[in-house]
């Protein structure tokens, strides 16, 4: 990855004001680019957007990825280069209780960027990201390829399998013969810094702390890949990247840790203890204690060979540098420390390891 690419381009991104799209707009206006962001209001308070002012230096928008004529006239005024699509109703939970919502966000909001994107002259590269919840889960004990089926079992990891099977649609359709540049990108587990979510493992620890309380952990078995946020947002653009240079890179593509970080949440929870107690001094432990909340996968793995092969991509931070990120981040939020300096600190130093890596390679 080149980030110099980057300068001066214009980028479109969609839920730029989630905890994934705050990290990769603060990485695209550190390297330059005309960002613009199309999203509802942070989906969380407090949220890493505003504590971070992402705002500042890029143009955001105030938006509804189901409104298909306000997207249209923003990408008629912006004209973008490169768009990357991360809006959705992320959440397992959530689209049990509210599975149209989930439905409409979800699936209409791809169809809607996708027309956006058909109808403009503009647009070289484009990227939808989804899921590794995406793949009809056998609970087998080795990762999911790309051409394995698509059929998620809720109706988050099947709005995102449909998200998926739109954008097939739309590339055969109407793509095949232009020069725009389509990929989806099926992400492993999420963590990092400023994370403020709900239902989800690592804000729930760094709540439990800052209350001084238990973290309760309702499904410690189940395995997940889990990666820091700079991985797989730095893989998206990666991606774009090179297939806007390169067409025929364009494909769909798993973003995971390798094997050694495919860790149980028990295990996780654990780290996090650890490098707490190692950062603050302060003791935090666990209980397990389930809610009897709705199903939700008990393994799940990606095999990323594809990615690694065709890109010679490869993890940069294992769970253990990730935890340590984690807890530096929250300790200065919790002691209202110069939050967005570290995270632009982080992000300079994991775009430092890249470019090492890249020349270690190359020797």
């Amino acid at each position: 990855m080149n980030m110099s690419f980057y300068k001066n381009k214009r980028v479109f991104i969609t839920g730029h004001t989630g905890f994934k799209g705050s990290w990769m707009c603060r990485l695209l206006m550190m390297s330059g680019a005309d960002v613009t962001g199309y999203a509802l209001e942070p989906p969380t308070e407090p949220s890493l957007f505003e504590v971070c002012n992402i705002r500042d230096g890029m143009n955001s928008i105030t938006g509804d990825i189901r409104d298909l004529e306000h997207m249209k006239r923003v990408f008629k005024e912006v004209q973008p280069e490169i768009v990357i699509h991360m809006a959705a109703q992320p959440l397992v939970r959530e689209s049990y209780k509210n599975p149209v919502c989930t439905y409409e966000t979800n699936v209409m909001g791809t169809v809607n960027i996708l027309e956006c994107i058909r109808m403009s002259s503009s647009v070289k590269s484009f990227v939808n990201v989804t899921t590794d919840k995406v793949y009809l889960n056998r609970e087998w004990e080795w990762g999911y390829r790309e051409s394995d089926e698509l059929n998620g079992y809720d109706p988050y990891s099947n709005s995102k399998s449909c998200s998926e099977l739109v954008t097939s649609s739309y590339v055969k359709s109407f793509f095949s013969d232009r020069e725009i540049a389509v990929s989806t990108c099926r992400a492993g587990n999420v963590i990092g810094g400023g994370d403020f979510a709900k239902d989800r493992i690592i804000p729930d620890c760094i709540r439990a702390v800052e209350e001084g309380r238990d973290i309760i952990v309702r499904n410690p078995f189940s395995i997940r890949p889990y990666q820091h946020v700079l991985e797989p947002v730095s893989a998206y653009l990666m991606i774009a990247q090179r297939q806007y240079m390169e067409k025929k890179t364009a494909g769909n593509y798993n973003v995971g840790p390798d094997d050694s970080d495919c860790w149980t949440t028990g295990e996780l929870v654990d780290l996090f203890c650890k490098k707490w107690k190692d950062q603050t001094g302060i003791e935090a432990k666990w209980i397990d204690k389930s809610d009897g909340g709705p199903y939700e996968a008990g393994f799940l793995k990606l095999d990323c060979a594809k990615i690694k092969s065709v890109f010679g991509w490869k993890p940069v931070w294992n769970v253990e540098k990730a935890m340590e990120k984690i807890v530096e981040w929250s300790e200065c939020y919790l002691k209202n420390g110069s939050v967005d300096k570290c995270m632009e600190m982080q992000t300079k130093e994991f775009c430092a390891q890249i470019q090492y890596s890249g020349m270690e390679e190359r020797k």
